[in-house]
């Protein structure tokens, strides 16, 4: 059952948006990264109030992903991604990134506080953050 609103094209839209900002950190990489697009949607908080699709996510301004301004975003999405995008929708999330609503990918170590949100943790390059309870109840 999902646990956001998706069709096929949503859904293969997500599959690129984590390929593109993760290939490199391999399926679990792309799953954190996916879990920070699905929070966003999910969570009425923070700098995404307003925001329950997938395009809404991705395209989201300011506060969107970079990787939209790249053509490597608009390539075809594929299988391998689509199932990871699946699982994503399905509500899977993985640590550190099960409760956070934000990621980036610093030049050495991961601050402990980013724009005033606290680090849950990093995998590989990217450092996760996730709002604390009074920004963001509904998130706990």
């Amino acid at each position: 059952m999902a646990v956001i609103p998706t069709n096929s094209e949503h859904t293969k839209m997500l599959a690129r948006l984590i390929r593109a900002e993760a290939e490199g950190e391999g399926a679990q990489g792309m799953l954190m990264v996916g879990n920070v697009g699905v929070n966003r949607i999910r969570r009425d908080c923070s700098d995404f109030t307003n925001i329950r699709s997938i395009p809404d996510m991705v395209y989201q301004s300011p506060g969107g992903f970079e990787a939209t301004q790249k053509s490597y975003f608009y390539q075809a999405a594929r299988n391998s991604e689509i199932k990871l995008a699946e699982r994503l929708i399905r509500g899977e999330r993985i640590h550190p990134a099960t409760f956070a609503l934000w990621f980036f990918r610093p030049a050495g170590n991961c601050p402990s506080v980013w724009y005033n949100q606290p680090l849950e943790g990093r995998f590989k390059a990217h450092c996760f953050y996730k709002p604390t309870y009074e920004e963001c109840p509904s998130m706990y």
